[in-house]
């Protein structure tokens, strides 16, 4: 059996994007009551809200420097749990008398 895939234009996907935005109902009630599937209405919906927010283009300079640091944060945030789980692990030990 043969799968036929529907071709949408840009109006009618903007049209039951702003449907779901300006009535409130789940994505799925409305991709029901238009015929349409609801991963597919899910995914109209999810790629109108990023480019409403425009968080399409690449990282600012300022993002980058702020994600270079919080990413070097992050790395010794891990290495200071690393050495307290040691410590407390080596206290426990010796507290048990081994």
């Amino acid at each position: 059996m043969v799968r036929r895939y529907r071709k949408f234009d840009e109006d009618s996907k903007a049209g039951a994007v702003r449907l779901v935005s300006e009535t409130g109902k789940p994505i799925a009630q409305i991709a029901w009551e238009l015929g349409v599937n609801d991963g597919t209405l899910g995914n109209w919906v999810t790629a109108a809200r990023r480019q409403r927010d425009g968080n399409n283009g690449p990282l600012s300079e300022d993002e980058r420097a702020e994600l270079a640091r919080l990413r070097k944060e992050n790395a010794e945030l891990r290495m200071q749990r690393d050495v307290h789980q040691r410590s407390v692990a080596l206290w426990v030990t010796e507290a048990m008398g081994r």
